[in-house]
């Protein structure tokens, strides 16, 4: 169990911001609509790309995956496109074929290279509200140098409430709970609110306090020498992390188990962690006035992970 503790002034965990200000390396490489020319290929990082009227900008009306870049390889592509697809169909979006995004993410590997980790974003937007083509890119940006920071150290967070119900993904399918969309402004000003008031990130709860999920990562937990994670049908976000975790840790001997959990499952728990492609894995140290146990869980997830992504020995 936990032991109360005073809010302490976080940092941001936020993997879409450098702490290099001058760090303004980008590749973008367009794999549908936009300008005319073959696809793929790399577009000038510096010049304009999208129309000022596509949908992905005035409306949020897209989706989106990220990606971790690691020694020059893309982490789980497979996982992600997967989970684009189905964001895709739910948006009632064509977007290319796997094998075009695929072909688009090799070409944008190969120009970031290998020499330091890649946040690498998938975008499809219905396109121009003119009309036209949807428009498919791929941007890969720095990690945060933070980033590394949070992997070691954990994490802060604060719990709020969604203000859905737990089962809204099936009453409400229009909201796309359990899609990846363009439309991440709540999210961020989630992520906003926990920094200004001392945490790193947030934990959600639907409107009955079900544990759901943070705005850019999954929640895991160890118990009794087992992982559980809230399971799909309590209206969030399949995790590929946790897929490629859950596959590692099924040959380790490690059972993944997906349940309903609550509050108070998280303080009582052997370890807490949000798991996400960029971060991957972070230890989560305080929940609101609730310093969490330090001990050693007996389970090391964040080894899994680094397994699961290619990371090993980094």
């Amino acid at each position: 169990m936990g032991t109360s503790t005073g809010k302490g002034k976080g940092k941001s965990t936020d993997a879409t911001a450098t702490t290099n200000p001058s760090d303004k390396r980008r590749v973008v490489v367009v794999v549908a609509g936009g300008p005319e020319g073959a696809r793929p290929r790399v577009h000038p990082a510096d010049e304009p790309l999208l129309l000022a009227d596509d949908l992905a900008a005035v409306r949020g009306d897209g989706c989106f995956e990220t990606l971790l870049v690691t020694g020059g390889t893309v982490a789980k592509p497979e996982r992600h496109l997967a989970r684009l697809g189905r964001s895709a169909a739910a948006l009632d979006l064509t977007g290319p074929t796997p094998e075009q995004w695929r072909a688009g993410i090799d070409l944008a590997a190969r120009e970031w290279g290998g020499a330091e980790e890649g946040m690498l974003r998938l975008v499809l937007s219905r396109g121009p509200e003119r009309g036209g083509a949807e428009t498919a890119y791929i941007t890969v940006a720095p990690v945060a140098a933070k980033v590394a920071r949070v992997r070691a150290e954990g994490i802060a967070v604060t719990v709020l409430n969604r203000g859905y119900a737990a089962d809204v993904g099936q009453s409400a399918p229009w909201l796309l709970v359990g899609s990846k969309t363009l439309s991440y402004a709540t999210n961020m000003a989630a992520i906003r609110y926990a920094v200004a008031n001392g945490f790193d990130d947030v934990i959600y709860t639907s409107a009955e306090g079900e544990v759901l999920e943070g705005p850019r990562s999954t929640v895991v937990i160890a118990r009794d020498g087992e992982l559980a994670s809230p399971p799909s049908e309590v209206g969030i976000l399949e995790g590929t992390t946790l897929g490629a975790l859950t596959e590692v840790a099924g040959s380790d001997g490690v059972t993944v188990r997906r349940e309903r959990l609550l509050v108070a499952d998280l303080l009582a728990a052997d370890a807490v962690w949000l798991t996400s492609s960029v971060t991957l894995v972070a230890r989560v140290r305080r929940i609101d006035d609730v310093t969490l146990p330090t001990a050693d869980p007996g389970i090391d997830v964040a080894g899994m992970v680094n397994r699961a992504v290619g990371r090993v020995g980094r």
